[in-house]
């Protein structure tokens, strides 16, 4: 079965997770309110040097199933000098997870823990005030990310999830953003599968065109893969709150500045048969296409008139009617509360396919992009779209963000506009393709 994957879901901890670094002296753990003082240095300001917050990167929410993906990631990969901490709300699943990472790596033995709550405004102060990044995997995101994203703003700190509700991105630019501008804190949503490969897939697409012309882009996303109870759990939440999207849609309308020299949409197209990739071509009102037109708006390297549309691509008829059908009938069942809670009840926060199922998952992004007289076919794909690459985006884009020389930005920005080039080359280095398939 192929199917698209969903914003990753609340995990069952407000958890921790890894880097690779040499950790800091013996294992510091550090309560999150009350913590005494000196336990937790102070900066104010991204632009705090590194020495004036003790950790670069804090993963938030390890002990879920994407958390821990996370944070053994960073246990192998980040830097030896990343000074890294695993935070969530329960001591114990911290430090089980912390054993767990020191049998494979070692170093981790020593990892910081942060004892934070999503539900305690000041243990979210004192976390985003004791790093320069953090990277949060609790969801759903409309439930139990506000208060982190507004720590972040106030302290200056920089913030990445993976969120694919539209709701709680539009939510938190109107709450936020005007104060992460002034305190420099960058807060860049939907770092995993929502929507790294579409927006830097995108972005690679419009670098292989003209410049100062109109251009029009269309993706077709392909994946195999499983999805986790958290996974679930946010699809159903964005099913059963179309009153509320549209209502959060409409107030992030009435604060974004528009250009009036320059025009980005994202229009939901049609289905049709595409003959670019000999598949049927589903409209997909994803999260994506609308953090694409952003990045269209942010940078003039997209033109003065700049569209794109988004598709599920399907092989056969009869599976795109097939698929369809199944999103109806969710979005139906979501609109009743006690089929709705049923539902959650029969998928577990926290867990997800196995090793071996992930193994077997994949995903491919393809684009066709046109103006001034070019086309170009380009293409993104990657293993387990939902969680080990999902994982990986999200790890890499904390890095970057710590480590990375990058575009001077602040406030609610797309990982395009943040991180386009320093992402896009972490990404490929680390097995995500993205190529040129013809030009013409």
């Amino acid at each position: 079965m192929e199917t698209g994957a969903a914003g990753v879901g609340r995990e069952d901890e407000a958890g921790s997770g890894p880097g690779r670094r040499a950790p800091q002296a013996d294992g510091t753990e550090v309560s999150g309110a009350g913590a005494p003082a000196e336990a937790l240095p102070r900066a104010t300001g991204a632009g705090a040097g590194r020495g004036g917050r003790p950790y670069d990167v804090v993963l938030f929410g390890a002990t879920g199933f994407v958390g821990e993906l996370t944070a053994a990631y960073l246990a192998e990969h980040a830097p030896a000098e990343c000074r890294w901490a695993l935070a969530g709300r329960n001591r114990a699943g911290l430090t089980a997870l912390r054993d767990r990472l020191a049998a494979r790596w070692p170093h981790c033995a020593g990892l910081p823990l942060v004892v934070a709550d999503a539900a305690d405004p000041g243990s979210l102060r004192e976390l985003a005030e004791s790093t320069r990044v953090v990277a949060t995997t609790v969801g759903p995101y409309v439930w139990y990310g506000d208060g982190l994203v507004a720590a972040c703003a106030e302290a200056g700190t920089d913030c990445v999830d993976l969120t694919g509700e539209a709701e709680f991105v539009d939510l938190t630019y109107v709450r936020h953003d005007a104060r992460a501008r002034e305190t420099g804190a960058r807060i860049v949503h939907a770092c995993g599968f929502d929507s790294v490969p579409h927006d830097l897939g995108v972005y690679f697409t419009v670098q292989q065109l003209p410049e100062g012309v109109p251009l029009r882009v269309d993706g077709f996303v392909r994946a195999g893969a499983a999805f986790s109870g958290g996974t679930f759990a946010s699809a159903l939440t964005a099913f059963g709150r179309g009153r509320e999207i549209l209502r959060a849609a409409r107030e992030r309308r009435l604060h974004e500045p528009r250009s009036v020299a320059r025009r980005a949409r994202a229009p939901l197209g049609g289905p049709r048969f595409s003959r670019e990739t000999g598949t049927w071509a589903l409209p997909l009102p994803t999260l994506d296409p609308q953090v694409v037109a952003r990045s269209a708006a942010a940078l003039e390297r997209y033109g003065p008139d700049f569209r794109y549309r988004h598709y599920a691509s399907v092989k056969t008829l009869p599976m795109a009617l097939g698929g369809a059908a199944a999103v109806g009938t969710g979005v139906a069942a979501a609109q009743l509360p006690a089929v709705r809670n049923w539902l959650m009840g029969r998928y577990q926060a926290g867990q997800g396919p196995s090793e071996e199922r992930r193994a077997r998952s994949w995903f491919t992004v393809r684009f066709v992009g046109e103006g001034g007289g070019r086309r170009v076919f380009t293409e993104v794909s990657g293993g387990d779209p939902g969680y080990d690459e999902t994982a990986k985006m999200l790890a890499e884009s904390a890095l970057c963000l710590a480590f990375d020389p990058l575009p001077k930005t602040a406030g609610q920005v797309t990982t395009a506009t943040a991180m386009g080039d320093a992402l896009t080359t972490r990404l490929r280095a680390a097995g995500i393709r993205f190529r040129v398939a013809h030009r013409s």
